[in-house]
């Protein structure tokens, strides 16, 4: 079973920038379409950007602009530059193929406070 293990969240400040990673380990996603995706309490787990396996992005409107995501098939990871972050930014952060079809992993949390 494809195991996803999300990392680098924390604490920031509004306009302050984090990096997230997404590692895929028992299978690789060097021809799967990968997304992102974060949720809040009582909130439906929202898409925030997709990529496909030759790095064709795009994005959710409220994030456009000021994240970025991309991958590195050799390492079966994914990445998720978030710059600019706002309050609204705050959420759990998850990554799947695009179909959802893994089990999701525990994700990291972002907190963005002033």
């Amino acid at each position: 079973q494809v195991q996803l293990v999300e990392s680098g969240g924390g604490l920031v400040e509004p306009g302050g920038s984090l990096r997230l990673t997404c590692a895929a380990s028992g299978s690789g996603f060097t021809y799967i379409p990968m997304a992102w995706y974060r949720q809040t309490p009582g909130k439906q787990r929202e898409l925030v950007a997709r990529i496909t396996p030759g790095g064709s992005t795009n994005y959710a409107d409220s994030v456009k602009g000021r994240f970025t995501i991309s991958r590195d098939n050799a390492k079966n990871t994914m990445y998720l530059q978030m710059n600019s972050l706002k309050l609204e930014d705050t959420a759990v952060y998850y990554c799947n193929n695009v179909g959802r079809s893994w089990n999701w992993g525990q994700g990291t949390q972002v907190t963005v406070s002033s």
